[in-house]
């Protein structure tokens, strides 16, 4: 990354179910937020059901950010994060004190071995889109041409 790197703009959803040393999950949604940096616009903190095996219920939201970070630039960022709040590699589906993900990306499509955008169940994840919706509601995925609005109403409906 250098200084001649043009800004980019990434959409990334946050969750958290577990107490962490930031407090409740919110409190732990909230201090993502500011450890990320560079945030634009955030969604409110929504509280949603979880999938798999967990009980408890998440926090999430998601941040439009600016960053001159490449798509692995800002992964390996974000994961370093992850790690500094709690969160360690385990079973798929726990509980978490903070997940990240990338899901948009001002560059369209990106896919590597470690990181694909959009993110793969994004258009499947309430969890996720209700959130966009709220703060990049026309941003359109690069890969259905439908916009985030389009995609959250197309969920809700069922189809």
């Amino acid at each position: 990354m250098t200084s001649s790197t043009p800004a980019q703009l990434y959409v990334i959803a946050l969750g958290s179910n577990r107490r962490g040393r930031h407090g409740a999950p919110e409190a732990e949604v909230r201090a993502a937020l500011a450890a990320i940096g560079g945030v634009m616009r955030a969604s409110p903190i929504i509280a949603t059901a979880p999938l798999g095996p967990s009980r408890r219920r998440f926090a999430n939201a998601a941040a439009l950010i600016k960053t001159r970070e490449e798509p692995p630039e800002l992964l390996a960022r974000i994961k370093v994060i992850e790690r500094s709040f709690g969160r360690r590699r385990g079973r798929r589906w726990d509980s978490r004190v903070i997940d990240l993900d990338i899901i948009l990306w001002s560059g369209g499509a990106w896919s590597d071995p470690g990181l694909t955008i959009p993110h793969p169940q994004f258009r499947r994840r309430g969890f996720v889109l209700q959130p966009l919706n709220a703060i990049v509601p026309d941003w359109r995925d690069p890969l259905s041409g439908r916009t985030v609005r389009q995609l959250a109403a197309q969920l809700v409906q069922g189809e």
